[in-house]
């Protein structure tokens, strides 16, 4: 009989384990999906007279019952003849991308531009890694390409994981550099350009660049 008994017991200290690992996992889950989402952002003091957040762009979503979150923020420039922009992607996924998936998402997110009219060069391609003015060690994508007229374009895809904020990046930068043959590179170089000079010199080299500036955390 003390043999049935402890049976039952064992039961009853499994069955309360269980009920105990139930609640911790659905307040684990609440508290994720009221988890605000911190956005990656360009501080108004980098975007001078040329560039500004483009309001109608903002995008933003959720999945597996709000735990998971996205938000989008694009900036473009005020130069019809040069279109540019920038958009960060911010994600808050229950789990970090690792560095592949990093890339593979960066580059699945450049390749969308293809759809609408712009045509990339893959044999262009140029990667590697930098260190953001906000301390974060970086990997990027570059490619040259045409648009639907024709024109040179420029693309950059760079992307990164910020644990203070528990969110992974990736920001898309695209320059029309060329104007019925007349260059211009001022938009491309403003949305690259950091303190080491990593993509050139003179004006590739300072400390103004739009995503060497990008605000995570």
């Amino acid at each position: 009989m003390a043999f049935k008994g402890g049976s039952r017991d064992n039961r009853i200290y499994t069955i309360i384990a269980i009920f105990i690992v139930i609640i911790i996992i659905i307040t684990l889950f609440w508290y994720l999906s009221i988890s605000p989402l911190n956005v990656a952002y360009i501080e108004n003091q980098f975007l001078d007279d040329t560039w500004s957040e483009d309001l109608e762009e903002r995008d933003s979503g959720s999945q597996l019952l709000g735990i998971e979150k996205w938000a989008s923020y694009t900036y473009r420039n005020n130069n019809n003849s040069y279109p540019a922009y920038v958009t960060l992607t911010s994600f808050k996924l229950l789990f970090l991308m690792n560095e592949d998936q990093l890339k593979d998402e960066t580059i699945k997110t450049i390749k969308k531009v293809t759809n609408q009219g712009v045509i990339i060069d893959e044999n262009t391609k140029i990667s590697g890694e930098r260190t953001l003015n906000n301390g974060h060690s970086t990997m990027y994508i570059i490619y040259d390409g045409n648009d639907s007229s024709g024109e040179m374009i420029k693309i950059i895809g760079e992307t990164w994981n910020c644990g203070v904020s528990g969110t992974s990046i990736i920001c898309i930068g695209f320059a029309q550099v060329t104007n019925n043959l007349v260059e211009n590179f001022s938009h491309w170089t403003k949305i690259v350009r950091d303190k080491e000079g990593t993509f050139g010199l003179e004006n590739f080299q300072g400390d103004d660049g739009l995503i060497y500036n990008v605000k995570c955390h």
